[in-house]
């Protein structure tokens, strides 16, 4: 990690000056198993309490560790008594069926490169690009991966890169034009990737910083 950290303040001048303000960098990181992808299908859409409520309440009811085959004894009444919609209810059945299967399997995603990683989580519904990159990043530990559909990335990048950069070039604004930056326009993939081609093969670490960057005042 500080490897990564060192990397990243010489090669951006932006970047360092976030991390100098937030310092180390401490990302906390799941095991890369069944039970972890099943949080995250619970997780998606829920505020923090309401989801760590459910995923709880889904626990006691399916025994712990999750496992396929627990997962695939219970009825879809028993699951919406946990508090499961239908759909999230059927994401579940079919990242257990395919598991159980043998169609997933995660003692192979070590092995696997990050695009292939993304292609067989996928291929489970409810599991998009988004929630395959976090697994990439928090369960098997990958250091370069760019979520250019994160909104928080997204955000961090046009607060810290495109926006300062204007209100640099034009320290003259009138009123009129503050109001008009309240129209944010996010980056495109292709801006972001831009962007963080110097922060290379470190840009996981990159996106934890830009991630913090917006729950503490950063001038």
């Amino acid at each position: 990690m500080r490897r990564a950290v060192r990397h990243l303040k010489k090669s951006d001048p932006v970047l360092r000056s976030i991390i100098e303000r937030i310092g180390p960098c401490h990302m906390q990181f799941g095991p890369a198993e069944f039970q972890h992808l099943a949080e995250a299908i619970i997780y998606q859409q829920l505020n923090g309490k309401a989801a760590e409520t459910i995923f709880k309440r889904f626990g006691a009811l399916a025994g712990e560790p999750l496992t396929p085959e627990r997962i695939l004894k219970l009825s879809d009444e028993q699951m919406r008594g946990a508090g499961l919609s239908k759909q999230k209810s059927s994401y579940l059945k079919d990242l257990a069926t395919k598991t159980a299967a043998g169609l997933l399997d995660f003692e192979r995603l070590h092995e696997m490169p990050d695009r292939e990683v993304i292609e067989h989580l996928t291929q489970v519904r409810g599991i998009g690009v988004w929630t395959a990159q976090m697994f990439l990043m928090f369960s098997l530990k990958r250091e370069n991966i760019l979520p250019t559909g994160d909104f928080g990335v997204r955000t961090a990048i046009h607060r810290h890169y495109l926006d300062s950069a204007r209100v640099k070039a034009g320290k003259k604004s009138t009123t009129r034009k503050k109001v008009r930056k309240r129209k944010i326009k996010l980056p495109s993939p292709e801006q972001m990737e831009k962007i963080a081609k110097c922060w290379e093969p470190y840009r996981s670490v990159a996106c934890w910083y830009l991630w913090r960057s917006l729950d503490i005042e950063i001038l």
